[in-house]
């Protein structure tokens, strides 16, 4: 079943990409195989020289995983994709097959602790260089160029301080020097920003936040267009394995049919709690994308259609604060997970930013009372309640 003409993203999301068997079930199958059965020998030999359409190992595709591909394709309005066990494989992936040894990154500062490891330690091992640099600011973008820079990274809003990058800008700019924009779309989810129409090459999701949403299931994807990912993605994958297993696809199916429910209710939640948040005397910062007192916010209202399902807030009194209002929650879980139906909080200096110096945190705006908030399916009302007697404890 192919996506057709004019579909909304709901209808997408339940329909996109459905490839049914001769039994005609209404759920997607799942084909847990490894491999393939040819009528001929001849037939084998065709579809290994990509003469005849099929699947050869799941390693290389599968028929669950191509279904949740097709869909996250016909989402994001991408001409093709390749599904990953995690969120990091599909990062490491796009990242290590848009270069090479000798060729030059900029990225964005502010990442995820592990793609920064990616950027900071691992691509230098393979003798490609990086910069990082503050991305909110297009300038510092150009100052980096190199004569060998063939790749930006970046991800809007960021992890954990929700820093919103201009995308077109930075997309304009890689296309003036030939480069490409690889772009980490987690926190605003592919429901509320979209990468590729906004000038982007790549774009990567790990699919174990919003898409699952449920906790149950590891997953990465990268879309690009065709033409890239069969000359630079294909191999990779074909060679190295970081293939997502059929269950797991069948499971992130089944997330994406609910998404724009639970991405709305989230969002809506999530910009309720940052209001009252904002409001308390216990709170030092708040950032959320949907305030008119985001650092960003003109640029939040250019390139987003929604605000977030993520809060950044800093509490006054530090680490012990901090601590003290966390261990006082009766909903909210703490967790270093996000994108959740459960509401969960995490304290990125201790965990997610953790392997960071104190410098780097400093520079990204990660103090030692910092928060993540991530808003959940909860009913909003008892939520509020949960953070107000939580902030009173940690007075």
């Amino acid at each position: 079943m192919t996506k057709k003409r004019n579909w909304k993203p709901q209808t997408a999301l339940v329909h996109g990409g459905t490839l049914r068997s001769g039994f005609g079930e209404t759920s997607e199958a799942m084909y847990l195989t490894q491999g393939y059965v040819y009528e001929t020998a001849q037939a084998a030999e065709a579809r290994f020289k990509g003469e005849e359409p099929g699947f050869i190992y799941s390693r290389y595709a599968n028929p669950t995983v191509d279904m949740f591909e097709k869909r996250m394709c016909a989402l994001e309005e991408a001409e093709d994709a390749r599904a990953t066990a995690s969120g990091m494989a599909a990062v490491s992936a796009a990242l290590l097959c848009s270069a090479k040894a000798g060729d030059h990154i900029v990225a964005a500062r502010a990442l995820f602790g592990s793609c920064r490891w990616v950027v900071e330690t691992l691509a230098p091992r393979y003798g490609i260089e990086a910069t990082l640099v503050d991305g909110t600011d297009i300038a510092n973008w150009e100052k980096a160029i190199r004569p060998n820079t063939k790749l930006f990274f970046l991800e809007s809003p960021t992890n954990p301080t929700l820093e919103v990058v201009d995308i077109a800008a930075v997309a304009a700019l890689a296309n003036s020097i030939g480069a490409r924009l690889i772009v980490d779309n987690v926190f605003a989810t592919p429901l509320q920003q979209k990468p590729l129409q906004l000038g982007a090459h790549i774009v990567v999701y790990s699919a174990t936040k919003h898409i699952d949403g449920q906790g149950r299931c590891l997953g990465g994807v990268i879309l690009s267009d065709k033409k890239w990912i069969d000359e630079n993605l294909h191999d990779y994958f074909r060679h190295t394995g970081p293939s997502l297993s059929p269950f797991n696809a069948w499971t992130l199916l089944k997330g994406l049919e609910t998404l724009p429910l639970r991405v709305r209710q989230q969002t809506e939640s999530a910009g309720k709690i940052a209001d009252f948040l904002a409001g308390r005397s216990e709170i030092a910062r708040l950032i959320y994308p949907g305030r008119a007192d985001h650092p960003q916010a003109d640029i939040v209202k250019k390139q987003m259609s929604g605000g977030s399902t993520l809060i950044c807030l800093d509490v006054k009194g530090g680490k012990q604060a901090a601590f003290a209002l966390q261990n006082a929650l009766d909903i909210v879980l703490i967790s270093n997970n996000l994108g959740d139906a459960k509401s969960l909080i995490t304290h990125p200096a201790t965990t997610t930013h953790k392997n960071l110096s104190d410098e780097a945190r400093a520079e990204l705006g990660i103090g030692p009372g910092t928060l993540r908030l991530s808003v959940g399916l909860e009913d909003t009302d008892d939520l509020l309640e949960d953070l107000e007697q939580a902030l009173k404890a940690a007075q």
